[in-house]
């Protein structure tokens, strides 16, 4: 795949979770499959059929073992944030099928404990996690994804 070809790949339909606690601060996890700091929200893709609000739960379920009954989903994005993957990732990542992805992002907050989030799940993505203050996010993503971030936070922040 060359760069050209990149701009005519769709995006992957996706959802993402911004997981409050009642101090307003937000989970993140480090990324297992990134060896510097990579730490993100949890996100996933859709599955063909699925409600994008029934796949924000089955992902946050999915990546820290939190449960729908753990949680009050406050907000959503009006609307779909889209962003694309570094040429390098693009041919790599998905099988080289999306360009990057379009996320509606959801403002969930939690209503557990800590020791109710379990990232050993079947298929891991973090190797850790921590709340961390929302003025703290955009540094700490990787940079393509902070434009995303920042977005959210725009839109969602204000809840926190």
């Amino acid at each position: 795949m060359t760069p050209k070809d990149i701009p005519a790949l769709p995006y992957r339909p996706c959802v993402g979770i911004m997981l409050a606690n009642d101090e307003g601060r937000v989970f993140v996890g480090q990324r297992i499959d990134n060896p510097g700091p990579a730490w993100q929200m949890p996100q996933g893709g859709i599955d063909p059929g699925e409600d994008p609000r029934e796949a924000a739960l089955r992902e946050l379920w999915e990546e820290t073992g939190v449960v729908a009954e753990m949680v009050e989903i406050e907000a959503e994005t009006a609307g779909w944030i889209p962003y694309d993957l570094p040429p390098d990732l693009a041919g790599k990542l998905w099988k080289g099928r999306y360009r990057g992805q379009e996320q509606k992002w959801f403002l969930m907050r939690f209503r557990g404990t800590d020791s109710d989030v379990n990232i050993a799940t079947a298929h891991p993505e973090f190797s850790r996690w921590q709340w961390m203050a929302a003025s703290d996010l955009v540094d700490n993503i990787v940079p393509f994804k902070r434009d995303v971030y920042r977005a959210v936070l725009a839109e969602l922040g204000g809840r926190l």
